[in-house]
């Protein structure tokens, strides 16, 4: 049995931490989501508070800096990768690159929490070549504040969360069968229309 739990533990933790790094990347996974989920699973004692809580950190903080270290590496060519543009228009490059001129910690403090926009700030820092200390101390900065207020927050009100989820499934019950229906109704009067439309046929015929 102890040795389940180990693996289970040690599985819940490298899902936390690939998680978190694909959408530090740019995969469309709110950060949110599995600090989230790490933070309940502390609380129900899948996961152990004190591991998890620094392993959301890492993964947070590990997507980054790759993103960092692309962009200072292959610099201007990378916005030639189909991948990057999708994320990094040139407006958005333009954009960018003035805000670190003028407030480059600010600039990437307030990045990181906004969905879409952190992966294309993260590479033009690096290739605006944003001092790696500064991208460092602004990035491991915010992520110390938010990454565990989001964890605390799961972790405390995991019955809240419960109750919360339990709510919207409900909700979506109830809109599943308004849709329902509405699509009943639809058929319902496209086949007396239907009906309608047959007799009058005939008569002119």
């Amino acid at each position: 049995m102890l040795i389940l739990q180990e693996l289970l533990a040690r599985s819940t933790y490298a899902g936390i931490l690939v998680a978190l790094l694909l959408g530090s990347l740019g995969v469309p996974i709110p950060e949110e989501m599995p600090i989230v989920a790490a933070g309940i699973l502390s609380h129900e004692g899948l996961a152990r508070w004190w591991v998890a809580l620094p392993v959301c950190l890492l993964g947070v903080l590990s997507g980054d800096m790759v993103l960092y270290w692309v962009g200072r590496h292959w610099g201007e060519r990378v916005l030639a990768w189909r991948a990057v543009r999708w994320v990094l228009t040139p407006a958005r490059e333009k954009a960018l690159v003035r805000a670190y001129r003028e407030h480059a910690m600010k600039t990437i403090a307030m990045a990181r929490h906004v969905v879409g926009l952190r992966a294309a700030a993260f590479l033009t820092a690096g290739i605006a070549h944003v001092p790696f200390w500064k991208f460092l101390v602004a990035d491991a900065g915010s992520a110390a504040v938010s990454v565990p207020f989001v964890f605390g927050l799961a972790y405390f009100f995991t019955d809240q969360i419960y109750a919360i989820l339990a709510d919207v499934h409900r909700v979506e019950r109830w809109a599943a069968l308004t849709m329902l229906v509405v699509l009943a109704g639809a058929v319902a009067v496209y086949v007396v229309r239907w009906n309608q439309r047959v007799p009058k046929a005939r008569e002119r015929l």
